[in-house]
């Protein structure tokens, strides 16, 4: 298998008349899902080069999800654009991507026209209209080969500039082929999906349905701040299969929704993008007590996740929940900074993995991706890649692997990587500052903005998130007369989040 159309493809052929996906406009059979992206393929093909970029604006849906892999059917890759980002930061990814179509609707034609030229512009409702041409829509699958890029979702860049990581057919497959069957995920499954569709949590719930004919459930956003509705949804959907951000998963344990309602249909919970507080993991186990609860941990640069923990009944995690073990076919070691490989007990190292899952690297940005992407140091006879996290990691006595934190000041925060300097960069860029930092507090999970300058801290909050998405806002911004320095003359951060009491 080289294209993950051949996923879609498989699964019409045995569950043509089952439902595919289910949104909060209606729902549609595998039957429907394939027409409906043949149509939009139809519309490009021949417009489009393969392994050229398309943007897809819109709300996630089933039309995004049938123009994703129309844009793949017609030989290109897509990035999703969320429309709930701020137009600023739509616009600095486009100008990063400079795609020369954008597939929208109507809903938002208005935001479209803001970042592309009129003739780029192409309407789902138009291009499902248009008649399929099989022929030249199997001559370009023929011309593909599984290295070809499939999607490119964008993360913060320590320059001010969006990085879009570019993933290949080549690498999903690898994962899913394994991600799938290791968590017993099959057609008899609904997997509820919560996160957006530019987030790589949402490519293991998209590909895993599609690889398996399970149903996929696109849960609707607002029920995440309603969590007695999203309980319901859970439940009258009958899901099985979680698999979400821990943000996500905290926010029905911090206001007692399992209390009200557990959605007893749910067997397995899988959770990423940050650690997982042990009170809120052990809320849903004590409701969900025969369900599978697992562990995932990765970086968007190795395609979604390359460790995995199952945690253990019985088990106390007193010293946190390992991130496990490597995916089959994933290497996962640790070096460190004379590039040593690390397996002693208790030493700290950098996470680093290597693998065919790895992502092809950052678009446009060759400088960046040879700095992350490098040669393997423990191997020098032939080229051969690994990335290189940030992340540190350590050995648990039994040999588990935890991790440790960050090796510099890229944060993990509401389920998103950021890099604080670009958070920075923003703040120092408004009218009237001349100084800024920014600050993670590991424990509380919360990001506070330092800063020197003449603004009013609620204006200047309110500014902030007219240009940077709500998780890179801080939550907290403190106006500062000076900055304390540590002895090297550096900002002393630390000393920094201890003043902020006193400001």
């Amino acid at each position: 298998m080289k294209h993950v159309l051949d996923y879609l493809e498989n699964s019409i052929r045995q569950f043509p008349h089952k439902v595919a996906v289910i949104d909060e406009n209606g729902w549609c059979t595998y039957e429907q899902l394939g027409q409906g992206c043949r149509q939009i393929a139809s519309s490009l093909v021949g417009h489009i080069r393969i392994g050229e970029p398309v943007a897809v604006l819109m709300e996630k849906g089933i039309p995004a999800l049938m123009s994703f892999w129309g844009i793949v059917y017609a030989g290109g890759f897509y990035v999703f654009l969320n429309p709930e980002l701020p137009v600023a930061r739509l616009r600095q990814m486009q100008q990063v991507l400079g795609a020369r179509r954008v597939i929208t609707d109507r809903a938002h034609a208005e935001t479209a026209q803001e970042l592309f030229a009129t003739e780029a512009i192409c309407f789902v409702e138009e291009c499902r209209e248009t008649p399929v041409q099989e022929d030249a829509l199997q001559a370009v699958k023929t011309r593909m080969i599984d290295t070809d890029p499939l999607y490119a979702n964008f993360t913060s860049g320590s320059t001010g500039t969006p990085k879009g990581v570019v993933v290949s057919h080549r690498s999903v497959l690898d994962f899913i082929d394994v991600f799938a069957p290791l968590f017993h995920i099959t057609d008899k499954d609904r997997i509820a999906n919560q996160a957006p569709f530019d987030f790589d949590v949402s490519v293991k719930d998209i590909y895993s349905a599609v690889k398996t004919g399970a149903t996929l459930v696109i849960v609707p956003k607002a029920l995440f701040s309603r969590p007695v509705q999203l309980l319901d949804y859970l439940c009258e959907n009958r899901v099985t299969t979680l698999i979400w951000a821990v943000s996500a998963l905290c926010l029905i344990t911090t206001f007692h929704g399992l209390d009200y309602r557990v959605p007893e249909t749910v067997q397995k919970v899988l959770f990423s993008g940050e650690v997982m507080p042990v009170k809120h993991l052990a809320n849903w186990r004590s409701h969900l007590p025969h369900a599978m609860f697992v562990n995932l941990y990765g970086p968007t640069e190795i395609t979604c996740n390359c460790t995995y923990h199952i945690l253990q009944p019985g088990r106390g995690y007193k010293h946190g929940i390992p991130i496990g073990q490597a995916f089959p076919n994933e290497h996962v070691f640790l070096l460190d900074e004379q590039n040593q490989l690390v397996t002693q007990p208790g030493m700290e190292g950098e996470i680093c993995v290597r693998g065919t899952a790895l992502a092809l690297g950052y678009f446009k940005a060759p400088e960046q991706t040879a700095a992350a992407f490098t040669q393997n140091p423990l191997q020098t006879w032939y080229p051969e890649r690994i990335y290189r996290t940030g992340d540190l990691g350590r050995y648990g006595e039994g040999g588990d692997l935890y991790f440790a934190g960050r090796k510099d000041f890229q944060i993990k925060h509401m389920g998103h990587r950021i890099e604080l300097e670009e958070v920075e960069r923003a703040v120092a860029a408004q009218p009237g500052i001349e100084r800024c930092c920014c600050v993670f507090d590991e424990k509380k999970q919360k990001l506070f903005g330092f800063y020197i300058g003449d603004r009013d801290k609620k204006e200047l909050h309110t500014q902030l998130r007219q240009v940077l998405p709500v998780y890179m806002v801080p939550g907290a911004l403190y106006q500062m007369e000076s900055f304390p320095l540590t002895k090297n003359g550096k900002t002393d951060r630390k000393l920094l989040l201890e003043r902020r009491g006193h400001v």
